[in-house]
């Protein structure tokens, strides 16, 4: 799963600090309501622990007179007396605690057997109440507010120094071309001022990168190129002195027959000069293809490899379970079906040596000393060997197959035991 990037992750945090805005507001709301919530339960406990003293004072002396003090003022309505000395707000009153809206008075309303009594709190004064239920939670909302928006900006602003820079930098690198990388862009004297910091050391690591990526690329492109080009020229001579010899009346059998494989390895070798010139060329660029059958090119090579195993005990088979139609350069097959059999005779001494032609893929089994699991995770490594000790191979030949594979679209795949020998599979579809 892919992580959102700088911007999306900024803009995450100003929604975050948005939404604890809102909710510094609300709950700024909400503590106002609950201090008036909690203003009116105390006094309404006061109230009523008024009235339980006040009930007790009447019942030692009936005489007493209702509490009238500061904060308190007290009516006491007995049985049967008009409610004339009560204030109009008071008379339509049930028992109990009420709020009365119109003055902000507080009145409890508790009647009993001796008569009814009213407690009446007086409003604390309009300024205060405003001030500390309405004006105190607003102004710690908006200091709430304006520190998180003071923060807010501080962390735009610090965010604006960090991504500009990256995102400058993403916009040039995402813009280079794999093949030729424009290094030249994030050249120190072309950085623009803001790049600087860890910004400014990344571009030049960027920088001294792709330098180093272009003219390795150059150097091996240039290298395969002209070598490839030199080698044709002493190939075409070997080629052209043996086809003479070989015309030649009355020619030994064993100068015959040194002289067949002197072409044939010129012939291999303009096949790798060829393997070589096209992983040389861009991908984009197409190599020459013509149809050819995948078992004609086994059966050549299987020959050239009986020609290796001189006198060891090694039997070599191949089998044509059915043919493999395959547009590409022959050539290049030539050079992987070649390279799997040199190794398999390389590498075994005695035994069995099998080729499997069909299924749209090409099977090189032997008997041969095998692979550790170890040795087979660095087969594909250029110079690697799975046994130093041989004078032949020089751990070129997988790597090279490997590469033409990836180029064609193919797939090899490698099976080893060591002590019992290994199997190579080309899957050309």
């Amino acid at each position: 799963m892919m992580r959102p990037g700088l911007p999306q992750r900024i803009s995450t945090i100003f929604i975050v600090q948005a939404l604890l805005a809102s909710l510094v507001l609300v709950g700024g709301y909400a503590l106002s309501l609950l201090a008036r919530q909690d203003h009116g339960a105390a006094i309404q406990a006061q109230l009523q622990q008024e009235a339980a003293h006040y009930w007790k004072l009447h019942e030692a002396s009936p005489a007493q007179p209702p509490p009238d003090t500061y904060g308190i003022r007290g009516y006491l309505l007995q049985p049967g007396q008009p409610d004339l000395p009560l204030p109009g707000e008071l008379r339509a009153l049930p028992n109990g605690f009420h709020e009365l809206a119109s003055t902000g008075q507080r009145v409890l309303v508790d009647e009993r057997a001796a008569g009814r009594l009213y407690l009446v709190a007086a409003p604390a004064p309009q300024g205060n109440a405003t001030f500390w239920r309405g004006i105190v939670p607003l102004l710690l909302a908006l200091l709430g507010i304006y520190a998180i928006s003071w923060l807010a900006w501080l962390a735009w602003r610090a965010s604006q120094r960090s991504v500009t820079p990256l995102s400058w930098l993403l916009q040039r690198v995402s813009q280079w071309d794999p093949r030729y990388p424009d290094a030249d862009e994030l050249a120190p004297e072309r950085l623009p001022a803001e790049i600087q910091g860890e910004a400014r050391q990344l571009a030049a690591a960027l920088h001294l990168l792709a330098k180093r990526i272009g003219q390795y690329v150059t150097r091996e492109r240039n290298f395969t190129r002209d070598a490839s080009h030199e080698l044709r020229t002493p190939l075409t001579v070997i080629r052209m002195a043996s086809d003479m010899a070989l015309g030649t009346p009355d020619l030994d059998p064993r100068l015959q027959r040194s002289l067949g494989r002197i072409q044939r390895a010129g012939r291999d070798m303009e096949a790798v000069v060829e393997a070589f010139l096209i992983l040389a060329r861009e991908v984009d660029v197409e190599p020459q293809a013509e149809w050819f059958e995948v078992a004609d090119i086994v059966r050549y090579e299987v020959a050239s490899a009986r020609e290796v195993l001189d006198e060891r005990p090694v039997s070599l088979e191949i089998e044509v379970i059915d043919d493999i139609p395959l547009l590409a350069p022959p050539r290049v097959t030539h050079v992987v079906i070649s390279n799997l059999l040199r190794n398999a005779c390389t590498y075994t001494d005695r035994g069995r040596i099998r080729v499997e032609v069909g299924n749209g893929k090409v099977v090189v089994s032997d008997t041969g000393i095998g692979m550790s699991p170890e040795a087979l995770a660095k087969v594909f490594e250029p110079f690697f060997r799975a046994e130093p000790g041989r004078q032949q191979g020089s751990g070129l030949g997988l790597p090279i197959v490997r590469r033409l594979c990836e180029r064609f679209g193919w797939r090899i795949e490698l099976e080893s035991t060591a002590g019992q020998g290994t199997t190579a599979t080309v899957h050309f579809r």
